[in-house]
């Protein structure tokens, strides 16, 4: 099969042939029909991720057909359609035992502990657990978001930051993540403002249906200005300390702030100002990924139109294209919305 892989961290990756995998007992194969290039795969290129091994080959969120079947397994067949959320659970863990199969604390991740899906297979273990199927109105392409930047809004808005209609959500960077949590904001209900650097990513956002503002040094005090008071959910889905900080002061007392975008390497380490956050007893909220027992209630919003990931969907591209998008991510995106390589 044809993979996307680097040797070094940094290096410019090079598509290599590499023999197709075998499905493990209580795993899978998958035909990878479209996969997204994600910033999260940008920081395990660049070496920000400790559980990456070299050679790598990137990629977690994907969508495609089941190739081959572990024999222990009961629940898919050759054929399936299919897609998978980017943490593999062990089904047996206490978190697991609990639905909480996104903070499995014997995870696995395609494209960092695992080769991912920059490939035309990748292997899905504890398939029983992991694998969603997918139905057949939902396209590959929109699918690929749903392991990660769809399903990361979904489940930080609702599982985490329990959003209701009518109130205001403050959404800082509007890449993939972002218009998703523009998206799925706007489908609950909720008035949004987005607030990002880039033009086109503020236009693409107010098409989605937000109200958007410039990043800038007094963006926390124009929310509360625009809000009335302050947002009652933010949600950081860029990652940096200036996006962190301004969204936690963009919250109304008794605001819940949502932490998504990852804090690496320099950024790692946000001042977040504590005193506020105990007089206007704000909540302060991790949200990782998606629990795989979520997918049946947002399939059936995107299959009846009422969650709409395909919008979140910028360019399509091709498998050859992977390895410029990945080192492309290097420079400022011309464009906005997310990047779908489609098989």
């Amino acid at each position: 099969m044809r993979a996307v892989r680097y040797d070094r961290f940094g290096s410019m990756p090079v598509i290599v042939e590499l023999p197709t995998p075998e499905a493990p007992v209580d795993g899978v194969v998958v035909t990878v029909r479209a996969t997204g290039v994600c910033r999260s795969d940008w920081h395990a290129w660049k070496g920000h991720d400790d559980s990456v091994s070299l050679p790598h080959v990137p990629g977690h969120e994907f969508s495609g057909t089941v190739s081959a079947v572990g024999d222990d397994v009961t629940g898919f067949a050759v054929g399936d359609r299919v897609t998978a959320p980017f943490v593999f659970a062990c089904g047996t863990c206490e978190q697991c035992r609990e639905g909480a199969t996104q903070v499995c604390t014997r995870q696995q991740q395609p494209g960092f502990t695992l080769p991912g899906s920059y490939a035309e297979a990748v292997v899905v273990p504890h398939a029983d657990v992991n694998l969603v199927a997918l139905p057949d109105e939902v396209g590959f392409a929109e699918a690929a978001g749903l392991g990660c930047r769809f399903g990361t809004a979904y489940h930080a808005l609702h599982a985490r930051g329990r959003v209701a209609a009518g109130e205001w959500v403050a959404v800082f960077g509007c890449g993939g993540v972002g218009l998703s949590t523009v998206l799925v904001a706007v489908a609950a209900g909720a008035r949004v403002i987005a607030v990002d650097v880039s033009p086109a990513a503020l236009e693409r956002a107010a098409a989605l249906g937000a109200t958007t503002l410039p990043m800038g040094e007094d963006v926390a005090a124009t929310v509360h200005g625009v809000t009335g008071g302050g947002a009652h959910v933010s949600v950081d889905a860029y990652g940096s300390r200036a996006t962190s900080l301004a969204a936690v002061g963009s919250l109304r007392p008794r605001g819940r702030h949502v932490q998504v975008g990852l804090l690496l390497d320099d950024e790692a380490v946000p001042v977040i100002p504590m005193g506020r956050v105990i007089a206007d007893e704000l909540e302060m909220l991790g949200s990782h990924g998606i629990a795989v027992g979520e997918y049946a209630v947002m399939l059936d919003d995107v299959v009846a139109g009422r969650l709409r990931p395909a919008e979140s969907i910028g360019r399509t591209i091709g498998f050859g294209d992977l390895p410029d998008a990945l080192e492309a991510m290097d420079r400022p995106a011309p464009g906005s919305g997310m990047t779908v390589a489609v098989f």
